[in-house]
């Protein structure tokens, strides 16, 4: 529980793991936004990123992965903040029509939100992202020059920036990409995604996400699920980082608040081989495993710990209910 007495829980919807609900685009947000009622809720971006569209909201905390670790290890802690300065990195890559676009979207994020963008880097080099599916299904893949991305974000953080977005050139996923499309299979790219991220916070320790950029920006006339629907009509998914990172917290060794004034965990029930659920059991914190949420992932209560101190619950409702 926090200083002033609120409950304090996670929402985790892990990336690119074909989960049911939050493996799309923003479609785990009103079951967060339910949440965030009842307590402060952290959530990582997977859950409430929605290309143009956020569910974030003033009671969430927004956390990516690597740092989301690293505060469940008690190595961190964090601490509320609002107005962040946010530089944002953009990749040698990117054609100048594509960093048009996205360059006018900032503007438009600025003009409507008020979100207080310092400035930006293009890198030195192109970054290099490589994505795929492997033969499990997990969406994964890995960066050639992840050095040019430290060398932005240093001059970015020296020019004041307290948060990070970064926008790389992605390959077209549209050929892997057709059971997303209709509301199942995994997202191709969000597995590297957070790769990208946690190259940033890991090094610098500061609020970070990515959004993609593809070179390809004309928006699809085809009707897809509406789960995915928030990335098919938009160039664009910038503006729910932004927005995410408006108001992320801060990353500090002390203050603010700590894993131990942490409540409860919320994760799908068959992907708890995280840290944040082995560290939840090590300091008693409840953990909630929801069976209408399902991944690729087969790694369950019975399988793993047998734990008491997980609950198994059929919805998002429920749990709910219970907390």
């Amino acid at each position: 529980m926090l200083e002033s007495g609120e409950k304090l829980g996670v929402f985790i919807v892990p990336t690119g793991v074909g989960a049911s609900v939050g493996g799309f685009a923003g479609d785990a947000s009103c079951y967060a936004r339910e949440f965030s009622k009842k307590s402060k809720l952290i959530v990582n971006p997977n859950v409430v990123n929605a290309g143009v569209f956020s569910g974030i909201n003033d009671e969430m905390f927004y956390v990516e992965g690597f740092t989301l670790d690293e505060f469940f290890k008690g190595k961190l802690r964090l601490t509320p903040s609002r107005q962040n300065k946010i530089g944002i990195i953009f990749d040698r890559a990117i054609p100048q029509d594509v960093l048009n676009i996205h360059l006018n979207t900032v503007g438009a994020v600025q003009t409507v939100y008020g979100v207080d963008v310092i400035g930006f880097e293009m890198t030195e080099f192109n970054v290099g992202v490589e994505f795929f599916v492997n033969e499990q299904g997990i969406s994964t893949g890995g960066v050639k020059n992840p050095e040019t991305l430290y060398k932005a974000a240093e001059k970015l953080i020296k020019r004041g920036a307290e948060a990070i977005t970064i926008v790389c050139l992605f390959d077209d996923p549209e050929g892997d990409n057709v059971d997303y499309a209709n509301g199942s299979g995994v997202d191709p790219v969000g597995g590297v995604e957070g790769i990208i991220s946690h190259c940033i916070s890991k090094k610098f320790k500061v609020p970070c996400a990515h959004s993609p950029a593809f070179a390809d920006y004309s928006i699809s006339t085809e009707l897809v699920n509406p789960k995915s629907a928030s990335e098919y009509i938009t160039p664009t998914f910038l503006p729910c980082v932004l927005l995410g990172l408006n108001n992320a917290p801060k990353i500090v060794k002390d203050g603010g608040f700590s894993v131990s004034d942490v409540d409860y965990l919320v994760m799908p029930y068959n992907s708890l081989g995280s840290i944040p659920v082995f560290e939840a059991l090590k300091r008693g914190i409840k953990v909630f495993a929801v069976k209408e949420n399902s991944t690729l992932l087969d790694v369950t209560n019975d399988k793993l710990f047998n734990s008491s101190g997980i609950v198994e619950v059929d919805t998002y409702n429920e749990c709910l209910e219970l907390i």
